[in-house]
C-alpha cells in the first residue's frame, strides 16, 4: 500500500456563526453527551488550560438529547473556547510521489467546529487545527492499516512552497531523484515517553559543535515541536551552547547587536556566512546535524541570528526542538514501532522538501 498525501475534506457543513458559547453546527454527526466517546474525549487530554470552562451538556440540535460540548485550546495563544465534538470524515489523495493510486477514504476521526475566535492569532488562511498526536482521538489512531500511525512530514524553507504530509510505511519520492526512496536517508533512534503528553520526545546526549561536546544533563527530555518556531534549550544548556557557537563564529564573522528572541547575531554584509553543524548527539551515537540553514536565520541584509532561544532556567523538557530546524528535514514517525526517523539537510542531497510531486500519472498497477 503506498504512503498518502493527505487532504482534509470536512464534515458535510459549516460551522453557524456563533451567537452563544459553544457554536451550534449543521455538521450532520454530531457526538451525543450519552456516547461513551464524550466523556472518554473530555477526560483524555494531556494537558487542560486552567482558563477553560467546566464543559456542560446543556448544548442541544433538533432531534438530540445532548450534544458534546468540548474545550477547544489554541496551540499558539493557549486561549480556551468550546465547541460541539462531531464525527468527521478525511480524506486523502494517495500518491508516493512517483505514482498516483485511486482514491482512499475510511478514517472518521472526531473534529469540532470551534468559534472564528480561535483562529485570531494565525495566518489568514488557516482554517483549522489537526492533531497528529499519539493520542487516540488523534488522527493518525483513526486510519485503516496499513496508513495507521506511521507519519512522515517534510517542511519546505520558502514559505511559497507547499509542505508534505505522508501517511504509511513508504518509499518516499522527491525530485528530481525521482528513483531515490528518501528512507535511505533516515537515521532512527527510539521515541520516549513522556508523562501526562501525547506529543513527541526522544532523547538527546549531547551536542557537539565543531568536535567540542556540550554535556546534556542525564534523562533531559527533547520535545519534538511544530508549534515553537525555533529550538528553545533551557538556559544552562543555551549558554553553553551560544558560548561554544560564538567563540568559534566570531573567529570570521563580526558579532551584531542582539535582536529579540535571538540571544546571538552576526554581521552578514563583510564575509559569507558559513558556520559549523550543530550536532544532536542521540542513543547509539546517532547524530541529526543541524547545519546552517537551519541554524541560523536571516533577520535583515546585515543581520542573522543563530535560531536557537533561551527557554528560561525552569523550562520543562529542557529542549523543544521547533519548526525552523525541521525545514528541509524529512521527518518519520513511526508509532507502533515507537521509532523516529530524520535525515538532516535534504539541500545536501540537492533535493527539498518543495520537490514533492503532486501531479504524477496514475500508476499502472
Amino acid at each position: 500500500m503506498p504512503p498518502s498525501y493527505g487532504t482534509i475534506a470536512s464534515c458535510n457543513g459549516t460551522c453557524i456563526q456563533e451567537v452563544a458559547p459553544p457554536p451550534n453546527t449543521l455538521c450532520l454527526s454530531p457526538v451525543s453527551c450519552e456516547e461513551y466517546e464524550c466523556t472518554s474525549v473530555r477526560t483524555s487530554y494531556s494537558y487542560k488550560n486552567p482558563a477553560c470552562l467546566p464543559e456542560t451538556n446543556s448544548s442541544s440540535l433538533p432531534g438530540w438529547f445532548c450534544t458534546c460540548p468540548v474545550n477547544v485550546v489554541n496551540p499558539v495563544t493557549g486561549s480556551c473556547s468550546q465547541a460541539l465534538l462531531n464525527w468527521d470524515e478525511f480524506h486523502v489523495n494517495t500518491s508516493d510521489g512517483r505514482n498516483s493510486f485511486n482514491s482512499f477514504s475510511g478514517a472518521y476521526p472526531f473534529a469540532a467546529c470551534a468559534p472564528s475566535s480561535s483562529f485570531e492569532s494565525f495566518p489568514a488562511n488557516v482554517t483549522g487545527v489537526m492533531a497528529f498526536s499519539s493520542s487516540l482521538y488523534a488522527l493518525p489512531a483513526n486510519l485503516e492499516h496499513p496508513l495507521r500511525n506511521k507519519l512522515a512530514l517534510c517542511f519546505p524553507s520558502n514559505s511559497s512552497a507547499p509542505g508534505v504530509l505522508f501517511f504509511g510505511i513508504g518509499p518516499y519520492y522527491l525530485l528530481p531523484q525521482s528513483n531515490v526512496d528518501v528512507r535511505s536517508y533516515l537515521s532512527y533512534t527510539p521515541l520516549v515517553k513522556h508523562p501526562d503528553s501525547f506529543g513527541y520526545f526522544i532523547s538527546v546526549n549531547s551536542i557537539v559543535i565543531k568536535k567540542r561536546s556540550i554535556n546534556v544533563p542525564e534523562n533531559t527530555t527533547t520535545k519534538l515541536s511544530t508549534i515553537e518556531p525555533y529550538t528553545t534549550l533551557r538556559t544552562d544548556i543555551y549558554n553553553d551552547v551560544v558560548r561554544r557557537f560564538s567563540k568559534v563564529v566570531t573567529k570570521r564573522i563580526p558579532p551584531a547587536k542582539p535582536l529579540a528572541p535571538f540571544g546571538l547575531c552576526f554581521t552578514t554584509s563583510v564575509v559569507g556566512l558559513k558556520v559549523p553543524d550543530i550536532d544532536f548527539i542521540l542513543p547509539d551515537e546517532k547524530k541529526w546535524s543541524v547545519s546552517a540553514t537551519n541554524s541560523m536565520k536571516q533577520i535583515t541584509n546585515e543581520v542573522a541570528c543563530l535560531a536557537f532561544v533561551d527557554g528560561g532556567a525552569t523550562s520543562e523538557p529542557a529542549i523543544v526542538i521547533g519548526t525552523f530546524q525541521f525545514e528541509d528535514n524529512f521527518l518519520e514517525l513511526d508509532l507502533d514501532n515507537s521509532t523516529f526517523g530524520f535525515s538532516s539537510s535534504l539541500l545536501r542531497k540537492q533535493t527539498s522538501c518543495a520537490n514533492f510531486n503532486s501531479t504524477v500519472p496514475n500508476s499502472p498497477y
